[in-house]
């Protein structure tokens, strides 16, 4: 059995709990970060498809889904985007900006392991790791976290453990159950930036092209890419955001243009089709004409004002329901979780329990597709560094 006795203890070594370590540590406070897995950042590794997508350029309020939707304000406009880029080059990291805004490694995720880890090369910060079945109690001075291998006492607390994707990295409702058990209510947690599972199209799977999809009245255009079991791709994952159970979502085949215009300006004898597959995918075309039921292969001239009405219509606003999404094994990020109603939004602090702070994933804020997420675990571990000083 191991004995600490720090000033804060940092359960998660994540994004978010690796930045608070560094931020808390700045005033020479003992920092202890406890994490289950055998190594670090775990999932700062596979994100971004190897390459994570840290930050975005263009980040404001607006890009995050929270039942509380000013809760992010504070700590986004302390920490913000330009902040964590001054970070990268002090640490030489190389990265690129792709489409929105988004910053990318040029090389690895590692590389923000590396940061991250190079930070917290301090004397009063230590990490202890492969720590399972912990359990917190609140004592006079702050808190007793004990299991098989370790007792630790520690004046404050900070919950750092995301939210439950990923379960195939050790993923748990942890920090959700530690909240509730000192009174707080969790938002219903459901997987989010994650495809959709869509029938009728996977004879099309591998192909891709940019879409509009408008889901709850929110609508987002970018390349929706098709596979066998549905709809993925940043169009997708970014609608899904705003998805529940049973929603249904609107796909606009053709944005940017019109097919009712296209239809009137065409010589009677063209074929409706043909002309159609100058824009899409020809194999779209043929699947489209399928669902809709109508022959493409008329000619313009032969077309009833129905069928040209259906088509527009079924080009621009076609109505499906998802039967569901991949889950949390296929999503990118959690939507739901802990309430911010009860969480300090300039220290992160629970008003239900004194020195026990929130951030990262495990609070209800989920943002869109882009770097918005990684972005709120920098600026929320800042804005508790900030608190703890």
């Amino acid at each position: 059995m191991q004995n600490y006795d720090v000033d804060i203890a940092i359960m998660g070594a994540g994004a978010s709990g690796l930045m608070a370590a560094y931020f808390c540590s700045l005033n020479g406070k003992s920092v202890l970060v406890i994490d289950h897995n055998k190594t670090v950042g775990r999932k700062i590794l596979i994100s971004g498809g190897g390459k994570c997508n840290f930050t975005n350029k263009y980040g404001e309020a607006s890009d995050y889904y929270c039942e509380n939707p000013h809760f992010v304000k504070s700590a986004l406009s302390r920490f913000n985007a330009w902040d964590f880029m001054d970070m990268i080059e002090k640490h030489k990291v190389r990265y690129s900006e792709r489409k929105f805004g988004q910053l990318f490694c040029s090389e690895s995720a590692k590389e923000i392991n590396r940061l991250l880890v190079e930070q917290i090369q301090r004397p009063n910060i230590e990490v202890i790791l492969e720590q399972r079945d912990i359990e917190v109690k609140v004592t006079d001075d702050g808190f007793n976290l004990t299991n098989n291998k370790s007792n630790i006492l520690a004046r404050k607390l900070i919950v750092a453990t995301g939210g439950l994707v990923l379960p195939s990295i050790g993923a748990s409702p942890f920090g959700h159950i530690l909240a509730k058990r000192f009174g707080h209510k969790i938002i219903p947690t459901t997987p989010a930036l994650v495809p959709f599972k869509v029938i009728g199209f996977n004879e099309l799977a591998g192909i891709s092209f940019i879409c509009g999809v408008t889901c709850n009245g929110r609508y987002v255009e970018d390349d929706l890419l098709f596979t066998h079991k549905g709809f993925s791709g940043p169009c997708t994952l970014k609608a899904s955001l705003f998805w529940n159970n049973g929603d249904p979502i609107e796909v606009n085949w053709l944005p940017g243009k019109s097919a009712e215009k296209m239809m009137m300006d065409l010589p009677a004898n063209a074929q409706v089709d043909k002309v159609l597959k100058k824009f899409l995918p020809s194999k779209f075309i043929d699947v489209f004409f399928d669902r809709i039921d109508i022959d493409g292969k008329l000619h313009i001239g032969k077309l009833s004002k129905e069928s040209k009405k259906i088509i527009n219509r079924e080009l621009h606003s076609m109505t499906i329901i998802p039967s569901g999404t991949e889950g949390f094994r296929k999503a990118e990020v959690t939507r739901g979780g802990i309430c911010t109603k009860k969480i300090s939004s300039k220290t992160l602090e629970s008003k239900l329990q004194p020195n026990v702070h929130f951030i990262g994933e495990v609070l209800d804020v989920t943002g869109q597709l882009g770097g918005h997420n990684f972005q709120w675990c920098w600026a929320s571990a800042f804005a508790v560094g900030e608190a703890l000083k």
